[in-house]
Parts: structure tokens; sequence; C-alpha cells
């Protein structure tokens, strides 16, 4: 059986009269969801404690983050960014943390976009 096995491959090595055709195919991979981090309003985190978290874990300028810190004064709530599950969720961990040390109840919460 091995002799058959190694006589089909010479005979296939030497037999140039097949010829194939090798597609490449791309596997399709899907962008991972995107998650969207979000602010809640509460009746008792000082504006300048929500503006300072806005600047430090979202990169956002004093003005950007006093826009948004206003926005969820009013409205309750806002998405101060998307990332991916991993980044936010890194983000909301740590902006808990920060709010938890400062003895704040801010929360901070992420949702599927």
């Amino acid at each position: 059986m091995l002799t058959d096995f190694f006589m089909m491959a010479d005979k296939k090595d030497n037999d140039d009269s097949d010829v194939g055709v090798v597609l490449e195919t791309k596997p399709k991979t899907k962008r991972p969801p995107l998650y969207k981090v979000l602010i809640l309003n509460d009746d008792f985190t000082p504006m300048e404690f929500v503006v300072l978290v806005l600047e430090r874990f979202f990169g956002l300028s004093h003005a950007q983050a006093f826009e948004l810190m206003l926005t969820v004064h009013k409205k309750g709530v806002a998405v101060v960014g998307v990332f991916s599950h991993e980044i936010a969720e890194t983000k909301v961990a740590q902006v808990m943390d920060f709010a938890q040390r400062h003895q704040h109840p801010l929360q901070c919460t992420m949702e599927k976009e």
C-alpha cells in the first residue's frame, strides 16, 4: 500500500498535464461591535468633577468637557465615547474607580451601539 502511495506521488511529480489553479480566498471578518460609554447625571457629583473625568479619561478639551457635562446635567445622560468592548469596559472601570476614590456617586455605564 505504501509503495502504491509513493508510485502515485512520483507519477504526480512527473506528470505536468494536470494544471491547477490556486484561488486565494480571504476569510470574511466582521468588525467587532462597538460600545457607547455613558455618563449618568446625579444630584450630588459636582459639575467640576464631571468635567475633570471627561478631560482625564476621554481626552476632551476643557470646553468640550464643559459642554458635555451640561448635556449630562440637562438630559440626565450623555454618550461620552464609542469604543471596542475592552476599551469601553476599561474606561467605565476607570471612571467608577476614580469616582469612588473621590467619594462621588457618579455613574458610568456602557451599552452596545
